[in-house]
């Protein structure tokens, strides 16, 4: 078995600049201070102004979705579902019980596609050494996934993936992958051969598999991305309550449902046992998240993953989720102003200064605040907030993985955690689908005649949140209506509390924290940034700058 520790360069001290961060949504600029081999000091620099906000001001409420939803080209349902229920909230209207099961199985069917295509196309290759595979034996390979999962894996099987690999490379045409995947070793890369052919064959296959899951959220949606079946008050895909549908939905969700539990959690746990080294460090310090798939779109309270705010690594210091608590600062961002506010009374008013000026304004993400605090949120957020609050499922799923790991409870507080809750919160929905999906049938036979859209007016002045959980964390829009109008707009994405700047406290963002104290085993090749940055899943893309401080050399390579 690999060596699970990597050797560490603690003789470099210097900055490293990574400009764009790749393998994300958007553009991100990540600059760290090092000394002594670890990151002494870190900032997270958003380089992509929007203004979503600017454009919705004046339109109908009941077109913001369209727009909101263009806020990110992966997620586009969750902004959706987070505007529809803003204005539902704003009209005071309550929706049909079926359509907020609709609402809900679109949601797990976006959480299954979203975590498999981070996990394995995203993330999993900042550990995994692609080019490493052609030294792999394919039967080993076969015996080792075998012990590991349940389904049948062929020596051919992994032959036929070693052979498409080593004329890949032998072809010449590998610029994205010569530095992307740091073809040709790093001594912070530990799997053997046949673990890294596994996860390479895997990888290849998951590009297949998120199509399913892309293709069930169509059944309800119409289409993905972008989904078109939301409105105020409901939904409007009757056409999506005939049997017919609903088997097709079923079968798509059953296929990749297989997919998480034979092949993506399996994968998950044989690379963390690994990698036990990066449970380590990446760890912050506040948690905050605002539940999901609720039974009551309006009540935070309802839904099957739990809300709630966790503070100090404490279990004990657990509590409820106050929305009045919530507060964006831009002391340090390029907007006008230094007041904190409240996202009601949220103003985004550009105003850039320069790229970087260490106290100054750096980024052009806000800093969102919860009682004063940074809070993470996200699948490790979601998941100690259940586990303290003793969900079943999720209770079950963290100990047999820190069981199976053999770590204690502290190792959820790091870059692994981070990693190994994605993969218990898509187990849980995993194996919560088949109930969704019971249910919704039995309300459409409850029901003489299914109503999945309950009316409505139009105020002529008013406010309304939407909150929801979205796979990369707590996300909120938050509308201010007046002459039925928007008068005012504000999306509070899970990537600006996660990679917000300092505060006007000069307190760190979460992701700042994380990369604080990590240490570096190459500063030509800082995989151990990207690996902390990834395990975020952050959406803000294809090179990296590396300034030396002694020789003032620029080393420039793509990471893609």
């Amino acid at each position: 078995m690999a060596d699970t520790q990597a050797k560490f360069d603690a003789s470099f001290s210097g900055p490293i600049v990574v400009d764009p961060l790749t393998r994300i949504e958007g553009h991100l600029r990540i600059e760290v201070e090092v000394e002594g081999g670890k990151v002494k000091k870190a900032y997270s620099c958003g380089t992509l102004f929007r203004g979503l906000e600017i454009i919705l001001k004046g339109r109908d409420p009941r077109d913001a979705q369209h727009f909101s939803a263009r806020a990110c080209g992966v997620c586009t349902y969750v902004h959706s579902l987070a505007t529809t229920r803003a204005v539902d909230d704003a009209v005071g209207v309550k929706i049909p019980p079926l359509a907020a099961m609709i609402r809900n199985l679109v949601m797990a069917s976006q959480y299954l596609h979203d975590h498999v295509v981070h996990f394995y196309h995203l993330h999993a290759l900042d550990f995994v050494d692609v080019g490493n595979c052609l030294n792999a034996d394919p039967a080993k390979a076969a015996q080792i996934a075998n012990s590991i999962s349940p389904r049948k894996t062929t020596t051919e099987d992994l032959k036929a993936v070693q052979q498409k690999i080593k004329a890949y490379i032998e072809s010449g045409q590998i610029g994205h992958m010569t530095n992307a995947y740091f073809l040709g070793g790093h001594p912070a890369y530990l799997l053997e051969p046949e673990l890294d052919l596994i996860a390479t064959a895997h990888y290849l296959e998951a590009l297949r598999l998120q199509v399913r899951a892309a293709q069930a959220m169509s059944i309800f949606g119409g289409k993905n991305p972008h989904p078109q079946f939301m409105v105020v008050g409901g939904v409007a895909c009757y056409d999506s309550l005939k049997p017919e549908k609903i088997k097709e939905f079923l079968k798509l969700e059953q296929e990749t449902v297989k997919f998480v539990n034979e092949v993506y959690i399996p994968d998950l746990l044989a690379v963390a046992a690994r990698y036990k080294d990066v449970a380590t460090y990446g760890g912050t310090t506040n948690f905050m998240t605002m539940g999901e798939f609720f039974t009551d779109d309006r009540d935070l309270n309802s839904g099957y993953f739990p809300s709630g705010v966790f503070y100090d690594r404490d279990f004990s210091k657990l509590g409820p989720l106050e929305p009045d608590k919530i507060r964006e600062h831009v002391a340090h961002s390029w907007f006008e102003g230094k007041d904190a506010m409240h996202p009601f009374e949220g103003k985004t008013e550009p105003r850039f200064t320069d790229l970087h000026q260490d106290g100054d304004r750096y980024s052009w993400s806000k800093a969102p605040r919860y009682d004063g605090k940074p809070c993470e949120t996200g699948p490790l957020a979601q998941v100690l907030v259940a586990y303290a609050k003793g969900h079943g499922a999720i209770k079950g799923l963290v100990d047999n993985v820190l069981g199976a790991l053999g770590v204690g409870p502290e190792a959820l507080f790091s870059t692994l955690g981070r990693t190994a809750a994605r993969g218990i919160e898509t187990a849980a929905i995993a194996g919560h689908m088949e109930t969704w999906i019971r249910e919704f049938q039995e309300q459409i036979a409850k029901e003489k005649s299914p109503k999945l859209v309950e009316k409505w007016e139009m105020p002529k002045s008013s406010q309304g949140v939407g909150f929801c959980t979205a796979p990369r964390g707590g996300l909120s829009h938050w509308i201010n209506i007046e002459d039925c109008k928007i008068a005012n707009f504000q999306l509070v994405v899970p990537t600006t509390w996660n990679m917000s700047p300092r505060d006007a406290a000069d307190i760190m963002g979460p992701m700042e924290e994380a990369l604080t104290g990590i240490p570096i085993a190459d500063p030509k090749r800082p995989v151990e940034i990207l690996r902390t940055v990834h395990s975020f899943d952050p959406c803000i893309a294809c090179a990296i700058h590396l300034i030396d401080p002694h020789s003032n050399e620029e080393r420039v390579f793509k990471v893609l």
